[in-house]
């Protein structure tokens, strides 16, 4: 099995606000979806979200607010899973909840070098 990152990515300029039942039903969809994987064995760290906002450091020492301001999507969170394939992982995402609300998951292998 290898170790492989799941980004959580959406425009959350464009999160539909719901009513706090609706959210509290969305938090249990991802609680659940995270249950299953570590049911399944599979979860190898569940991650965290993360906050909307960061400091980009580029070259010459140039640090500017962040996260990536010229993209519309940012990164809210990750986990890390194993799986026996890049499709045995993303079979995995597939199921995610952030794909409800028009988000996407990217999936990548940890290379260890």
């Amino acid at each position: 099995m290898k170790d492989y990152l799941l980004i959580y990515r959406m425009d959350y300029s464009a999160i539909p606000q719901g009513t706090a039942e609706q959210m509290e039903a969305m938090t249990k969809r991802w609680m659940d979806w995270i249950a299953g994987i570590a049911a399944k064995g599979r979860l190898t760290d569940r991650g965290n979200r993360l906050a909307a906002t960061g400091k980009v450091i580029k070259g010459n020492n140039v640090v500017t607010n962040g996260p990536f301001t010229e993209i519309k999507e940012s990164i809210g969170g990750y986990s890390m899973v194993n799986a026996d394939s890049y499709d045995d992982a993303v079979e995995l995402a597939k199921e995610c909840p952030i794909l409800a609300v028009g988000g996407n998951v990217e999936v990548r292998e940890i290379s260890l070098l």
